[in-house]
């Protein structure tokens, strides 16, 4: 039988890596650091068992140390963590799950995100056995108070920032249900923030309605912009819920937490 180098950790083994998850877990959910007391009673670890393995953590800086029996999480955990967050894109991320809402629904799902003053299509879930649909095409560009995502992201800047936006713009029209007036867009903003969601009620082009909900990252900050875009008399509002629903889970797979 071979012998094992005195000098070496036995492989890893299932009920360990629960403890490391467990421990990380516990220290996770605390800004200062934590007593080993405490890490014991929380865990339901011994505290030699668990003064054990948080030793081995801290030596890869996944733990630190900053006074003798009390610890917090690490450097090293961050530097992962941006890893994953600039492998993140909210176009991988948000491609399957606008697959199956589509798949439920029938009609085309967008996504956009903003550029300047316009919005721009960068993804769109859609089937051209699925009859009547109004398809956007990917590169396509809309001014912002047109469009239902534009909406969500106008609805995020403050009021000087929206006057400069008119004024550069002219909130020209394009349909006679366009928003051309800066009072009238004041009060249209003021109720996407209280409704979380945006309309286009046939006032990019006549005979097409949107809805659309924000997708925000790990800061809380809006990105991008998930869209239904429908013959104006085939847009359920009953998809709205849906639509919310999947824009929450692209939201948790780029790290964002819904508040309490």
């Amino acid at each position: 039988m071979k012998r094992q180098d005195p000098g070496t950790h036995a492989a890893p083994t299932v009920q360990v890596i629960e403890r490391i998850f467990s421990l990380i877990d516990v220290l996770a959910s605390r800004e200062d650091a934590t007593s080993l007391k405490e890490i014991s009673e929380r865990t339901g670890l011994h505290p030699s068992t668990a003064h054990r393995i948080l030793n081995d953590l801290a030596i890869g800086r996944y733990v630190e140390r900053p006074q003798p029996g009390s610890y917090r999480l690490g450097m090293r955990l961050l530097e992962l963590g941006n890893l994953v967050k600039g492998r993140l894109s909210v176009r991988d991320a948000a491609l399957a799950p606008m697959r199956e809402l589509h798949k439920k629904i029938q009609q085309p799902v967008n996504l956009s995100l903003r550029q300047g003053d316009e919005i721009v299509y960068v993804e769109r879930a859609y089937s051209e056995r699925s009859g009547m649909q109004v398809v956007r095409a990917v590169g396509g560009r809309a001014p912002l108070h047109l469009t239902s995502v534009g909406k969500l992201f106008l609805a995020t800047d403050d009021a000087q920032r929206l006057r400069a936006y008119a004024a550069r713009t002219g909130l020209h029209g394009q349909t006679r249900n366009s928003i051309t007036q800066l009072s009238v867009l004041e009060r249209e903003l003021a109720r996407v923030r209280l409704l979380h969601y945006a309309q286009d009620n046939e006032e990019l082009e006549l005979g097409v309605r949107c809805m659309a909900a924000g997708i925000y990252d790990d800061q809380g900050k809006l990105i991008a912009g998930l869209s239904i875009s429908a013959p104006a008399d085939r847009l359920d509002e009953n998809w709205l819920s849906q639509l919310k629903l999947t824009a929450d889970a692209i939201c948790a797979t780029l790290g964002f937490s819904q508040p309490a």
